[in-house]
């Protein structure tokens, strides 16, 4: 039991649940444009999104340095146990992918862009938890993780219905990558300066707070700048309208960060749950959006 609650923690629930919502999105633009959905095709699918998510997250905590605990009080040999459990689990979840991968090819043959989308999201995995790459312990993993979670996955989710490329799911899936990149930066604010003791190259250290900062709130400008552009594109307003409704969340996270930098007494909670509800809430809105038309 003390193992499983080990690996339900270090398979960072959250980010599972995001790759889910952002699987369904693509499906979602899929449906919109007027491609029959595959419901076999999508269940499975959306499982193998989530193992692929599981995946990477189990497999950055097998490769953790020895210097980070796995888990809180930890010992020798609880570390071991849980770092073998996670390591095996991760194993199981990638040959399952492969499995489903194949189910899949035999109810309906992949594309090449399928194919190669499915191909970058297995790379994307070994590269953010895996040495000797490991971009986690480089200051680069936040950002193959913002393009696992908010393109990638969304990506596959659209080609395994439609089979090719439309610019519509570029549209969305370029904003809400930067705007999961922003989320990933404000995330790291409150154990920098445990980071920084500990040495650990993170993005925002590799930046600095207050570079940081200010590339937080570019890229939140940004994000929801294509979010309008995207309505003069040819595309319905409509569309988009409802990712506009975060909005108050994005300028409460940048004064919070403001105030931070100010030297204002920080309020971490608050800090992680407005960053996970920036992206969390345009996401779902934008699902909903595709969904219900």
């Amino acid at each position: 039991m003390y193992v499983l609650r080990a690996l339900a923690r270090l398979s960072r629930p959250v980010y599972v649940l995001l790759a889910a919502l952002t699987y369904m999105l693509g499906a979602g633009i899929a449906r919109y444009l007027g491609t029959p959905s595959k419901l076999s095709v999508l269940v499975l699918g959306l499982v193998s999104a989530v193992l692929a998510q599981g995946a990477m997250s189990l497999l950055a905590a097998v490769f953790r340095r020895a210097a980070d605990p796995l888990i809180e009080d930890e010992t020798l040999e609880r570390r071991r146990m849980v770092r073998n459990a996670a390591l095996y689990t991760s194993i199981a979840m990638l040959a399952a992918i492969g499995f489903i991968g194949f189910v899949i090819q035999g109810i309906s043959a992949l594309s090449t862009s399928t194919l190669l989308c499915m191909g970058f999201s297995l790379l994307a995995i070994v590269l953010y938890a895996v040495p000797p790459a490991r971009a986690l312990d480089r200051g680069f993993g936040e950002l193959l993780l913002a393009v696992q979670l908010a393109y990638l996955i969304p990506s596959i989710g659209f080609l395994l219905q439609a089979g090719s490329y439309h610019r519509l799911l570029n549209a969305c899936t370029a904003a809400l990558t930067l705007l999961l990149a922003s989320t990933l930066v404000a995330l790291q604010f409150p154990s920098y300066a445990d980071d920084l003791e500990h040495k650990r190259a993170t993005l925002l250290i590799r930046m600095g707070w207050e570079n940081a900062v200010r590339v937080h709130h570019a890229l939140v400008f940004t994000a929801y700048l294509l979010f309008g552009i995207s309505a003069f594109l040819g595309f319905s307003f409509g569309l988009f309208s409802s990712a506009f409704l975060t909005i108050p969340f994005a300028v409460l996270q940048v004064l919070l960060l403001r105030n931070i930098a100010r030297g204002a007494r920080p309020i971490w909670n608050l800090l992680r749950a407005n960053a996970v509800a920036i992206f969390g809430l345009t996401a779902y809105f934008l699902t909903l959006s595709f969904w219900l038309r």
